[in-house]
């Protein structure tokens, strides 16, 4: 796959985007995957997202093909994504950046406060007053999903933007989720502490993601030299290619990996 560059416009609306050059792993690219509606589709609950039986599989297999150049960025916590995915041996940045582990096996660390309890206290009563909201407490943020009561969006978004002014906190509209989060809880944070790192350095960032809340980080692989993949319909966004859902970026993935050259035992060398 030949280098990512940021030339083009830098906020697509109305024309559609082309698709991303086919996947090669032996390319000097870092790859960064967003999990709900990307990987998986997004279901009415959470914890009701069906995940391929081979995903895990496959991110572990692309991410050594890739020298370890690739890590999931998500909104869920890494122990939420991995209580669905299984423990997969990736960098893995959770709660929209909020964690972050830099390698298979590393600790997590926490790039951001944790959220103050009162914050989702005030949340849980607004859900509760108004029809039963499904909140979703995490580490650094705390998303409420209306999905089931459009009805509440106004209310939700008022007493949103002011837990936000008052607390000094982020909001993020996503698909029909309202989440609050900790400064410094962001996926283009996220991103470019990734490439900060050795195993990522000089590398040309690619993120794949589907929602507002990766807007972030299609903004910061473009600062960076790459470009955002936009996962889904057409919409505005800063992303400069598109894949059209979930079973594309799985065909997308999977003929990258099967185009890779096998890897070598370990002491042997190509002739």
């Amino acid at each position: 796959m030949a280098s990512p560059s940021h030339t083009g416009p830098a906020f697509a609306a109305e024309d559609d985007l082309p698709l991303p050059p086919a996947l090669d792993p032996g390319a000097n690219i870092a790859l960064f995957l967003d999990f709900d509606g990307t990987l998986v589709e997004i279901a009415d609950h959470p914890d009701a997202v069906v995940v391929a039986p081979r995903l895990a599989g496959m991110i572990t297999a692309l991410s050594r093909r890739l020298g370890g150049r690739l890590a999931i960025v998500t909104g869920r916590s890494i122990a939420a994504l991995e209580a669905l995915l299984g423990p997969v041996e990736v960098a893995v940045a959770g709660s929209h950046g909020g964690e972050f582990r830099s390698r298979a096996g590393a600790e997590v660390e926490p790039l951001a406060d944790p959220l103050p309890a009162a914050v989702v206290a005030a949340l849980e009563r607004f859900a509760a007053a108004n029809g039963g909201l499904l909140v979703e407490p995490k580490p650094f943020s705390v998303a409420v999903h209306y999905r089931r009561h459009p009805e509440a969006l106004e209310g939700l978004l008022a007493c949103a933007q002011i837990l936000a002014q008052d607390g000094g906190l982020a909001m993020k509209h996503g698909k029909q989720v309202i989440e609050l989060a900790m400064p410094g809880s962001d996926k283009g944070t996220a991103v470019t502490r990734f490439m900060g790192l050795p195993a990522f350095a000089g590398a040309a960032p690619l993120f794949l993601g589907d929602d507002v809340t990766d807007e972030d980080a299609f903004r910061a692989v473009r600062h960076l030299g790459g470009q955002g993949v936009l996962v889904g319909p057409m919409r505005a966004t800063a992303a400069a290619l598109r894949l059209p859902d979930v079973a594309a970026v799985h065909t997308w993935l999977e003929d990258g990996l099967a185009s890779a050259p096998a890897a070598q035992p370990e002491g042997e060398t190509r002739p």
